[in-house]
């Protein structure tokens, strides 16, 4: 989706984009917690940021791949064929390392609703917070 930088910000924060995730896909800050990192990750398959998803995937994650090109195209392919409708943070278990965030993500495709709870794990390694993996409830 093409999105104005003076739009909302699809992770929910009622700020302009340009003041919000944007700030981290364009590298100027990185997020501070795990909670940064998953709205900002929701917002970067809003507005189709391949980049910073491959970016802040950790290595264990099971999508994770040398092949960046082809796993580009995976990401482009599902944001492209998907309307990010709404991120809903359910709960949030903060620590020094290791992180939770639960979370409901509304999303259609082809106006099918594909809508999902998930508990993701992200871990801090070298100060930077990366997405592990997730379990869906």
């Amino acid at each position: 989706m093409k999105l104005s930088v003076n739009s909302l910000c699809p992770c929910g924060s009622l700020k302009k984009y340009k003041k919000c995730c944007r700030i981290f896909h364009d590298d100027i800050k990185n997020p501070s917690s795990a909670l940064e990192l998953m709205k900002s990750r929701f917002s970067a398959f809003a507005v189709l940021r391949s980049d910073y998803i491959i970016k802040t995937t950790h290595q264990k994650n099971c999508d994770f791949s040398l092949n960046t090109s082809s796993w580009k195209e995976d990401i482009e392919l599902f944001c492209k064929n998907t309307d990010f409708e709404k991120l809903e943070i359910l709960d949030f278990i903060d620590d020094e390392f290791e992180s939770f965030v639960t979370f409901k993500a509304t999303l259609f495709q082809d106006k099918l609703d594909i809508s999902f709870i998930e508990k993701s794990r992200f871990l801090k390694e070298n100060n930077t917070w990366l997405y592990v993996d997730g379990e869906f409830l």
